[in-house]
C-alpha cells in the first residue's frame, strides 16, 4: 500500500474545485465602496450566474483603484473558477478595471468581450465605448462587464453560454464537444 502520489488532501481540494462551477462577482465602484450608492449591478449579475448553474461564493465591492482591484482579483482567482467584474470599464480617468485585469492575467481571451460589444451595439451605440477584457489567471477566468445593471446583464447574457465550457477547459477538461 505504499504507493506514491498526490497527497489525499490536495487531491480532494482539486477535485472539489473542478467538480463545481464556482464564481465571484467583484463590483468596482468608488461610491458603492463608500456606501454612498447601492450596488445594483453586482447582485443582478450574481443572480444571473446562479440561474445559470454557477455557485456564487463571493460578492465584493472595491473602489476604482488599480492596486485594490488587482489584489482582489488575485485573491479571488485562488478560490473560484470564474470572476465577473462590474464597473470601471469606461473612458473616465478612474476606470481602470481592464488595466488591473490585464496586469494579473497570463492570457487574454479577446473573443468574449468582442462578442459582448457586438451584441451590445445592437442595443446602444455606447456599447462600443466599453473597454472590458477577459483573461485567464491560473485556472480562473476573469470577465469585465460594464457598471450599469442593464449593460452588465446584457453583456453577460451575450456570452453566458460559453462560460461553462471555458471554465471546464481551465479545469483541465479538454475533450472537444461536437456541435
Amino acid at each position: 500500500m505504499g504507493t506514491s502520489g498526490p497527497e489525499p488532501h490536495r487531491a480532494a481540494c482539486y477535485c472539489s474545485f473542478v467538480s463545481m462551477r464556482t464564481a465571484a462577482v467583484l463590483t468596482v465602484s468608488d461610491s458603492s465602496s463608500r456606501g454612498e450608492r447601492a450596488d445594483l449591478s453586482g447582485p443582478a449579475t450574481a443572480d444571473l450566474l446562479r440561474q445559470s448553474g454557477f455557485e456564487v461564493t463571493h460578492q465584493e465591492i472595491v473602489p476604482d483603484e488599480q492596486a485594490a482591484i488587482e489584489a482582489e482579483l488575485i485573491r479571488l482567482s485562488e478560490r473560484v473558477q470564474l470572476i465577473v467584474t462590474t464597473g470601471g470599464t469606461g473612458l473616465a480617468a478612474r476606470d481602470v478595471t481592464p488595466e488591473a485585469t490585464r496586469a494579473v492575467c497570463s492570457k487574454l481571451v479577446e473573443g468574449i468581450p468582442e462578442r459582448m460589444r457586438a451584441e451590445g451595439a445592437a442595443q446602444t451605440p455606447f456599447a462600443m465605448l466599453s473597454r472590458g477584457v477577459c483573461g485567464v489567471r491560473g485556472r480562473s477566468l476573469i470577465l469585465n462587464l460594464p457598471g450599469s445593471p442593464n449593460g452588465a446583464l446584457e453583456s453577460l447574457r451575450a456570452v453566458l453560454h460559453i462560460l461553462p465550457h471555458a471554465t471546464d477547459l481551465l479545469a483541465g477538461k479538454t475533450g472537444h464537444q461536437e456541435g
